[in-house]
């Protein structure tokens, strides 16, 4: 807890990659590129999901909202940090903060229940195949999207307020590259013990034993697998969890590492490396992790630009 007078503040600094030197350029094209890459792939994912009828499927529709959050998730940190990265104005407004803590908060717990849901959905699909179309059907998707958005909201919403709550020092400097709720936590000079123990509690609710259930699923999951007997039938069934799995390894790696650990190990430099695995490496590799090769989609890549050309080619002949 920091000790201040006149505890209000209007701004924050954050002063993460600020004293990058020569590399700031280099720094800045590397996070341009991270970022655009990130939005157009997911638009792109899920644009096409949208058009393809041959995958409106419970797993694309998971895949789709995954794809939306993504874009949200990177774009709600992202421009800001290629703002103050490239000019010498590092300040946020404390509106701008909460409002970045917000969206930090919600797409985090959203990618993480939605990856719970694909989980399930795998489960259901391997392990009890003939009433996957029973128990996955449309309605109960979108019965587990709309409550994995109403706890998300909820959740963010309640830390939001927790940490708007807090009284700052006039000046104060984020270390971190973003609005991150830990590091705005340690800024403050009210007491934040009582969050402190919400929010490790949360995280044990949420992540851990989200990332438990998805780990049993993949225990049923690989029995199952293990239990078909031609090779081919084994392969098959379980290249349609490797994308999902990396993707669980790779979002949830991280947040777990930096989550659950005790602050006597903390470290600016180390925690800002690894929290750019799940803000942006993630949200940029999930459309490529989902769709190299998969025979799925691309099966239905081709039929759509079958079909395309074939409307076009007639409408020339008509003319």
């Amino acid at each position: 807890m920091n000790i201040c007078e006149n505890a209000t503040v209007q701004e924050f600094h954050i002063v993460a990659f600020s004293n990058s030197g020569n590399m700031t350029c280099i720094i800045f094209i590397g996070f341009l590129f991270i970022y655009l890459l990130a939005v157009v792939g997911n638009v792109l994912f899920a644009s096409l999901v949208s058009a393809m009828p041959q995958l409106h499927t419970p797993m694309y529709f998971f895949l789709w909202n995954l794809s939306i959050v993504d874009v949200t998730y990177i774009s709600a940190i992202f421009p800001n940090l290629l703002s103050i990265t490239l000019a010498s104005n590092k300040k946020i407004s404390f509106p701008g903060c909460i409002t970045q803590l917000y969206f930090f908060i919600f797409c985090v717990d959203e990618e993480i229940l939605i990856l719970t849901c694909m989980a399930y959905d795998r489960y259901v699909a391997i392990c009890s195949p003939l009433y996957y179309p029973l128990v996955m059907s449309k309605k109960m998707c979108t019965i587990m999207a709309a409550l994995s958005l109403l706890t998300s909201t909820l959740n963010s919403l309640m830390f939001t307020f927790l940490t708007y709550s807090l009284s700052f020092c006039p000046s104060s400097e984020i270390n971190h590259f973003f609005c991150e709720i830990r590091a705005l936590m340690s800024l403050s000079n009210s007491d934040t013990a009582s969050r402190e123990m919400v929010l490790f509690i949360e995280d044990i609710c949420l992540v851990f034993c989200t990332f438990l259930f998805i780990m049993f699923s993949y225990v049923f999951i690989i029995s199952s697998v293990l239990k078909i007997r031609s090779t081919k039938g084994r392969f098959k069934a379980f290249s349609s969890c490797t994308s999902h799995l990396t993707t669980v390894i790779l979002f949830y790696g991280p947040i777990l590492f930096l989550y659950i650990k005790p602050k006597s190990v903390y470290s600016k430099t180390q925690d800002g490396i690894i929290s750019l695995l799940y803000v942006a490496v993630v949200p940029m590799l999930n459309p490529f992790v989902y769709t190299l090769r998969n025979k799925e989609f691309f099966g239905a890549l081709k039929n759509m630009a079958r079909i395309h050309g074939y409307n076009i080619l007639c409408s020339i002949r008509h003319s």
